[in-house]
């Protein structure tokens, strides 16, 4: 039952983004409520939680450095402008988009967040002693959260270069994956389901893979690519050369070594 106090929190706190973007005629703050829906689930689980244990102390500061930290990136990052992704599905919605959005971005991002933070809720709820797991979860949310952290300083430091307008990013970590940002986020989500399978539920495993499916094939990865070409010639090269996901050295390295 808490599960679903945590969608109905959600779903009020959407309504509150549409409300906002039916007075703007912008959607692209929902990316900055994005990460907060997986932290109202964590916050409702522990308010009705008796007795919270240290696993669940461990994951609401998790979740909460996670949550804030990507909502005030993304929230700097967008200020004053809308994202071209919600200027594409404006256009293929309309007429009366404004009403519309309200469940194909507004409702559709909230059920996505709560269904992907059930192994918050299951590892927040739990009663069971640390286990090894519980360490190894950590280390994956660490690992997770410096790539993360690293690949969005190292991007927006390049483009806030003026020479850099049209140009593909490749140094740092990104000289390693095409996105690691988004590797870093799905690390982070493996993290969380660690942090709930010593209780044995195996739908947590549900969280990781869709949010892995979403970033590869939907949103993220799959989405991004599709007009990147256009905005950076020299994208195709890039392509060529470095792993879209999984970091791996530069291809023309191994072929060297090779």
């Amino acid at each position: 039952m808490i599960y679903y106090y945590a969608l109905i929190a959600i779903l009020t706190f959407a309504l509150c983004g549409w409300l906002l973007s039916f007075a703007t005629r912008h959607y692209s703050h929902v990316d900055s409520m994005w990460s907060l829906f997986m932290a109202i689930t964590a916050y409702v689980t522990a308010i009705f939680t008796c007795d919270l244990s240290l696993r669940a102390a461990l994951v609401l500061a998790a979740v909460t450095l996670w949550a804030l930290r990507l909502s005030i990136f993304l929230t700097w990052r967008n200020w004053g402008k809308e994202d071209h992704r919600y200027e594409t599905i404006r256009i293929n919605n309309e007429p009366f988009f404004v009403f519309k959005s309200v469940y194909i971005i507004f409702a559709f991002q909230g059920v996505l967040g709560w269904l992907i933070s059930y192994p918050v809720y299951s590892a927040v709820s739990s009663h069971t002693p640390l286990q090894w797991l519980d360490y190894a979860g950590l280390s994956l949310f660490v690992i997770g959260f410096y790539w993360e952290v690293v690949a969005d300083w190292q991007l927006m430091q390049f483009r806030a270069q003026p020479e850099h307008d049209a140009a593909v990013m490749n140094h740092g970590l990104w000289r390693y994956s095409r996105h690691p940002n988004y590797f870093g986020e799905a690390l982070i989500w493996w993290g969380f389901a660690l942090f709930a399978a010593t209780d044995g539920n195996v739908f947590i495993w549900f969280s990781p893979v869709l949010m892995t499916f979403l970033l590869l094939k939907f949103s993220g990865v799959y989405l991004m690519e599709q007009t990147i070409h256009r905005r950076r010639p020299g994208y195709r090269e890039y392509v060529a050369t470095t792993n879209a996901f999984i970091p791996g050295l530069p291809k023309s390295k191994r072929a060297d070594h090779d």
